[in-house]
This record gives structure tokens, sequence and C-alpha cells, in this order.
């Protein structure tokens, strides 16, 4: 038993392959009616195996999308991406600076100067910021600019913590304060 739609559509793909075979001149591409009767041919299948039931119980149906969250994100899928493919410098403004955020103190603990620190930290600032103003769409910025100050205090507090490097301590060491007999 066949649905009277899907026979239609069938039918009008047939004739419309006959007339353009005969050369049919409507000053469009042969393709182009052929491929108009395929998306009609598949919509009226896809209607017919809806109205079999043949989409009801499919597993997952009902159930949250993996990796969504608790709140909906159009942009999932760009994230998911990003993060399973470790690309760098690619994305979104929004991402990029989330992710910045996340390994900023790594970064700063590299550096060796005050003022280096102060520099990385606005222009990281300064980054947000713009990020924000930007009417483009995408994700929204939620990262929250950095108190230079206080970052700076955090950066001189985990360095006076650390060793020093081993090069540094073989220096001093082999210069330092050692008595000669």
């Amino acid at each position: 038993m066949t649905d009277p739609r899907e026979a239609a559509a069938r039918y009008r793909a047939r004739r419309d392959a006959d007339e353009s075979d005969a050369g049919d001149d409507t000053g469009t591409s042969p393709g182009f009616a052929a491929a108009v009767d395929r998306a009609a041919f598949i919509e009226s299948a896809i209607q017919v195996a809806i109205r079999r039931g043949e989409f009801d119980d499919l597993p997952g149906a009902g159930k949250p999308i993996e990796g969504l969250g608790t709140h909906h994100d159009p942009d999932w899928w760009i994230r998911r991406k990003i993060e399973s493919e470790n690309l760098t410098g690619l994305g979104p403004p929004a991402i990029l600076l989330r992710t910045e955020d996340r390994e900023l103190d790594a970064q700063l603990d590299l550096l060796g100067r005050e003022s280096d620190v102060r520099e990385v930290l606005e222009d990281f600032n300064r980054r947000v910021i713009e990020a924000r103003r930007q009417l483009m769409g995408g994700p929204p910025v939620v990262t929250a600019p950095r108190d230079v100050d206080a970052e700076v205090e955090a950066w001189a507090q985990r360095r006076a913590v650390r060793p020093a490097p081993p090069a540094v301590q073989k220096r001093r060491g082999r210069f330092g304060l050692r008595r000669r007999d």
C-alpha cells in the first residue's frame, strides 16, 4: 500500500524528468527541477513515515542532548569541537577569552618582571572590554576584566613561595656567598 502523496511525488518526478529530456526551455537548468522534485519527494516520504509512527520511541527521545548542561547554549557544537580538537586561536572571542582566563595565572607565573605582568593584564582587560562592545552576535562575553593591582600582588606572592629554577640555584651555589678557605 503506497501513500497517495508519495505516489504523486513519484509521478511528478517522472513527468518532469521526461519533460527535461524533451528539451524544455524554461530558463532554469535541467537539474534544478529534479532537485526541487527530489526535495518534495523527500519531504513527503518524511511525512508518511511520521504518520506511520516510524519516528516514535526512538532511543534518546525526550532526553537532553549530551553536553548542553543546565542552560541552552546555541554554540555548544563549536565549543565541543574546539575542546575536543584542542584548537587554539579559533572561535568567537567569548570562548577564546574564557579559555585564556582559565590559563592566565599560569601564563603570568612564567613572566619575570612586574611591568610584563601589568602589560599582559592590561592587554587582557582591553580585549575583554572590546569583546563586550561587539554587536556581531555569538555567545555572550561572561569573562570579567581582572583587577591589575590585585593580580600583580597575587603574582608576587606566588613568585615568593615557589622555589627558584635549578639554573638559578646552581649559579647561587657557584657565585654566591660561599667562602673560600
